[in-house]
């Protein structure tokens, strides 16, 4: 990013609201969301995924008061959209707790961190309401960033379907489109966040709102591997640290099935298309996703010229997919995240993120 561009994005930064199943990616990406002065962390709302909801629920508290973010944290979908639909929490990836069974220590180093530090409670909102609350709040603003399954998103569409003209951008870390043979880590076709609520996803990628879609295809071409996680260690206080023992169970999750010594920066290449979209290549056409058979969860854009034939895509509108990454732009943003000279969003007026 040239010194102008940063100049004009650190000014004005994006407000986001961080929809999310925190999930060890989870707190990574909200991290670096929680320090870029580019981004203006809004509010967190919940989802089931990487653990059940009181799980999630209990780690976003958590990683908002580890990451002194003085915003509201609200409960959301504690499963999908069809309560008969089967669900899947992904406690094999992330532990027992969600964050590599160090869920604890992250929770005594928030409240070691001042005299008044608190672990936040929940916002008496669920989470859908939130979502419009604030959207209508701010007409045009806002950016919605989710990285768990799509459900708070969809019943949010219900709840008020006037905010798809409100919302600035939908930012969503999931899928996979096939680029380079990515085509799913759940089943052969489908990634774990669609695959978890198949209805709400296409609900949000069919509704009249900007979408761009960080999928498997790119994430998983941006590897934090071993060395890179270790030399957290230490830095951000003890953020660093907490990072790098969170990782420990999920590397070997990775090494277990993949054979990679490190980590897909999921989540964290959601947060790095918000801050420098110019990093990925996007491919545009509408998106939707299978819901019946051995291809639940498959997300299928039709990037074709159109032929006038009527399909499944016929007037849905066209979103965006990412299918290229510079893998090392998104690494040095992270890295970054942890220099001491990069402002802790200081700068902000008050009220504003942190």
């Amino acid at each position: 990013m040239n010194d102008k561009k940063a100049a004009k994005r650190f000014a004005h930064p994006m407000p986001v609201i961080f929809d999310t199943d925190p999930g060890i990616d989870d707190a990574m990406a909200l991290y670096l969301l929680a320090r870029h002065p580019a981004l203006d962390l809004r509010a967190i709302t919940t989802v089931f995924g990487n653990g059940s909801i009181a799980v999630t629920n209990r780690n976003a508290r958590i990683l908002a008061a580890l990451y002194q973010q003085a915003v509201p944290v609200a409960a959301g979908a504690a499963g999908p959209l069809h309560d008969n639909a089967l669900r899947e929490f992904s406690s094999h990836v992330h532990g027992d707790d969600g964050l590599g069974g160090v869920a604890d220590l992250a929770e005594r180093t928030a409240l070691a961190l001042s005299p008044n530090a608190q672990i936040p409670p929940l916002d008496a909102r669920p989470a859908h309401q939130l979502i419009c609350d604030l959207v209508n709040a701010e007409p045009g603003a806002i950016t919605l960033i989710a990285v768990g399954p799509l459900t708070n998103l969809a019943l949010a569409l219900r709840h008020d379907p006037s905010i798809a003209s409100k919302v600035h951008q939908v930012i969503v870390m999931g899928g996979a489109f096939g680029t380079a043979g990515r085509c799913g880590n759940v089943t052969p076709v489908a990634e774990a966040n669609v695959i978890n609520d198949p209805e709400a996803a296409d609900l949000v990628f069919t509704a009249d709102w900007p979408v761009v879609i960080v999928g498997l295809d790119v994430t998983q071409e941006v590897v934090m591997e071993e060395s890179y996680l270790a030399s957290m260690q230490g830095r951000g206080g003890a953020v660093g640290d907490f990072l790098w023992q969170a990782t420990r169970h999920y590397q070997d999750f990775y090494f277990g099935c993949d054979g990679i010594k490190g980590i897909y920066a999921h989540d964290a290449s959601a947060i790095a298309y918000a801050i420098e979209p110019e990093a990925f290549t996007l491919r545009s056409g509408p998106v939707r996703v299978a819901m019946e058979g051995i291809a639940r969860g498959q997300t299928i854009q039709d990037f074709r010229k159109p032929s006038g034939a009527q399909t499944p895509w016929s007037g849905c509108p066209s979103q965006q997919v990412c299918i290229g990454v510079q893998a090392e732009r998104v690494l040095a943003l992270f890295d970054q995240a942890f220099d001491p000279a990069f402002d802790l969003n200081t700068d902000r007026p008050a009220g504003q993120g942190a």
